[in-house]
């Protein structure tokens, strides 16, 4: 049954492997499309998508295309690729990841969209764990992979939709919102929007698209600008007390326990408890359990739905554990997620902080790289490899030594294979070891916990 109206049965996806393609790969499946897909590396998700009954490709040749009738790409696709100019040639219908994500939203009763520069994942993911908890059963888009769901997406009932909105390209701006949240607007991303006041707009025009309710942080500047002229109906959340909804007698217990007092103007709800560290993530659950109330879930419900919530894979993901050293992953790929997390780091009872940073394309590195290395001189101790350029090509000559050469204590190391082993023959007891970024480098920390593992079972 074609339930996307779309006149096809078998969808082409090219970038399969990228964990915006994951969750929809889980859709379309759910939906019993006929899905094959092609990325330029295998990897873990490939593996994923290939249980899921799916022909993948690693690499990526116009034969690839071979009995699909319509193709979904990704923004890291070039316009030269050969199954995208192969598509074109055979006149299939044509996607972005961006527009068919905007179409599948369209299908639901009532779609909530998350948006923000930072946490939008870890929003999204509790806000999923809700509302399974409570009974719903919720279509998922998250960027991060949720145990409860096995995966990143899901079809669920097609009445509530939960998705992640991405600023980037101005992704969010296809997507049919009911209900928005703005977690957040930072300085990210400039290399496209041109300059934080363009970057506002942005999200002003994806609060006016929002056809309900909007659910903004009342702390944030740049977000109350965003929200201030839009005329839909808004709530506000935060620490300060004049916001609609607020967090009071917030306690934390290292990075196993969180609590918080949740307040609707002067009325308190109920206790929060929850298993993820920092401050910012007080803003992520706040945003959470409100979005949750106006989901027909009764606030006397939340807080064993939120109780056992540990976070999306890579925020803040605790790896391998002991006494005298941790491994912890963590997506933190702005400097403004890596002062949060490294806070968090800090707030533990491991006396050393390492941290182990892998920067994410050129031009963000070009533009903040002394805030890059203002927020790594938290950690005691750093290692920095090789920028991962993604879509760009390094016409600024930027080099990871650059950061280096800003920060007291910091290395650069190249291979991840030898600062795994820079790692274990030089860590001192009582540390926490993080790796930070949003590419590869949490291949680092799974290896450096498999390998003490497998000292420890020895």
């Amino acid at each position: 049954m074609d339930k996307l109206n779309l006149n096809v049965s078998h969808i082409h996806l090219i970038g399969i492997g990228g964990s915006g393609m994951y969750p929809i790969v889980q859709i379309l499946r759910g939906l019993n499309y006929n899905v094959s897909g092609s990325d330029v590396e295998d990897g873990a998700t490939l593996n994923r998508v290939r249980d899921l009954g799916v022909k993948v490709y690693t690499g990526q040749s116009s034969s690839n295309l071979e009995g699909a009738e319509l193709v979904v790409y990704s923004a890291a696709i070039s316009k030269e690729n050969p199954e995208l100019q192969a598509a074109i040639q055979k006149q299939l219908k044509l996607f972005t990841r961006a527009e068919f994500l905007g179409l599948i939203s369209q299908q639901y009763k009532n779609s909530i969209c998350i948006s923000g520069t930072h946490g939008k994942t870890t929003t999204s993911a509790l806000l999923t764990q809700i509302l399974l908890k409570t009974g719903h059963n919720p279509g998922v888009v998250v960027g991060g992979v949720l145990p409860l769901i096995n995966g990143s997406g899901c079809v669920g009932d097609l009445n509530t939709f939960v998705c992640e909105a991405c600023e980037f390209s101005n992704t969010f701006l296809n997507l049919n919102s009911n209900i928005s949240i703005v977690l957040n607007i930072d300085n990210d991303h400039l290399e496209f929007f041109g300059s934080m006041d363009n970057l506002i707009a942005s999200f002003k025009q994806f609060c006016s698209q929002t056809k309900n309710l909007i659910i903004y942080n009342g702390d944030d500047k740049n977000t109350k600008i965003a929200v201030s002229d839009v005329t839909i109906p808004k709530i506000s959340f935060g620490l300060n007390e004049d916001n609609d909804y607020y967090a009071k007698n917030i306690t934390e217990s290292g990075f196993r326990q969180t609590s918080f007092d949740l307040f609707h103007k002067a009325e308190k709800l109920v206790t929060i408890t929850y298993r993820i560290p920092g401050n910012h993530n007080v803003y992520n659950v706040l945003a959470a359990c409100v979005a949750a109330l106006h989901a027909n879930v009764a606030a006397e419900e939340l807080p064993n739905a939120v109780s056992e919530f540990y976070g999306a894979a890579r925020r803040f993901e605790i790896l391998y554990e002991s006494p005298e050293l941790a491994i912890v992953d963590d997506y933190a790929h702005h400097p403004t997620e890596i002062k949060a997390t490294l806070k968090a780091a800090k707030q533990t009872h491991y006396k050393n902080i390492w941290a182990i940073f892998q920067p994410f394309t050129y031009s963000r590195t070009a533009a903040l790289l002394k805030d890059f290395a203002d927020v790594l001189k938290l950690a005691d101790h750093c290692v920095i490899t090789d920028i991962m350029g993604s879509r760009e090509i390094n016409t600024l000559g930027i080099h990871a030594q650059a950061l280096v050469d800003l920060i007291p204590n910091a290395k650069y190391i190249s291979n991840f294979d030898d600062i795994c082993e820079y790692v274990i023959k030089n860590v001192p007891q009582n540390t926490l070891v993080i790796t930070l970024g949003c590419g590869n480098i949490y291949k680092v920390s799974h290896k450096l916990a498999q390998q003490l593992k497998g000292e420890k079972n020895e």
